[in-house]
């Protein structure tokens, strides 16, 4: 497992991230089931006041507490793009799932070094549970709930439980091999967001293949699947990258990624 970059600052970090999430919490909370209001953005995508709000008290938490690192957002864009460090926000991921009452939304909040993720936090604000990444070591699960933040074997594609948030996140290029991914896997789930790959990292999933994700979608999740034992990359294999395909493979057993990953590839013409 990769280490931290030299003079990492690993305790402000950590509480800054932490102290961050629970702000988070505590300003999405009240606006959930409460029916407010939806915007559709360009890219038809719906935002709401608790969106908004929550990423703007992230970015004032962060700030504070690390003035010289950079802060980029799904809301508001990028701040201080000149530092090597740079915190990546999506303070509800599952903007539609938290519209219609189902707490498997959640507040993502990474930090990067270098465009690599180092530090990830799935915050649930309704079930009270968060997991905590930090690369080189094991994540953390902090919950009223049962679970260990530890993946389970499973390097059979016929045994493994397939998850994805919704069909039409996947387009037209990418359908295909999720298809074949779906007709060897033991079983497919729809929905969960974020939520979904925390489940992965307790060790109730095995895959989850998405496509036209941003960097906000994913980075957070990276050093909490790893940190759990799983993998993640794009459906090639390779490192997930900002200005990569927009798809995301999670595994929690690292010897699913070669069948998982031949099964993804599109068809040869």
């Amino acid at each position: 497992m990769a280490a931290l970059p030299a003079g990492f600052p690993r305790d402000a970090v950590l509480e800054a991230a932490q102290a961050a999430a629970d702000v988070a919490r505590s300003v999405v909370l009240p606006f959930f089931r409460r029916g407010v209001r939806a915007d559709d953005k360009n890219d038809a995508s719906p935002v709401t006041i608790a969106d908004r709000t929550a990423e703007r008290a992230i970015r004032a938490v962060l700030s504070e507490r690390l003035p010289g690192f950079g802060v980029m957002g799904e809301e508001f864009g990028l701040e201080g793009g000149d530092s090597p460090y740079r915190w990546v926000i999506d303070p509800v991921d599952g903007t539609r799932a938290f519209l219609t009452g189902r707490p498997t939304f959640g507040t993502l909040i990474a930090l990067l070094h270098d465009h690599v993720p180092v530090l990830g936090v799935i915050d649930q604000p309704v079930t009270g549970e968060r997991w905590i990444g930090l690369r080189g070591e094991a994540t953390r699960y902090v919950s009223t709930l049962p679970g260990t933040p530890v993946t389970r074997p499973c390097a059979d594609v016929g045994r493994a439980e397939l998850s994805c948030t919704a069909p039409e996140i996947l387009d037209a290029l990418h359908r295909p091999g999720f298809d074949a991914l779906a007709a060897a896997a033991k079983r497919t789930s729809w929905g969960g967001d974020c939520y979904a790959y925390g489940l992965l990292a307790l060790g109730q999933i095995d895959i989850i293949a998405e496509c036209t994700m941003k960097i906000w979608d994913w980075a957070a999740l990276v050093p909490v699947v790893e940190g759990a034992g799983g993998r993640m990359t794009d459906w090639a294999g390779q490192p997930l990258r900002a200005d990569g395909d927009g798809t995301v493979l999670a595994v929690g057993d690292g010897g699913l990624l070669p069948r998982v990953t031949r099964l993804l590839s599109p068809p040869l013409p």
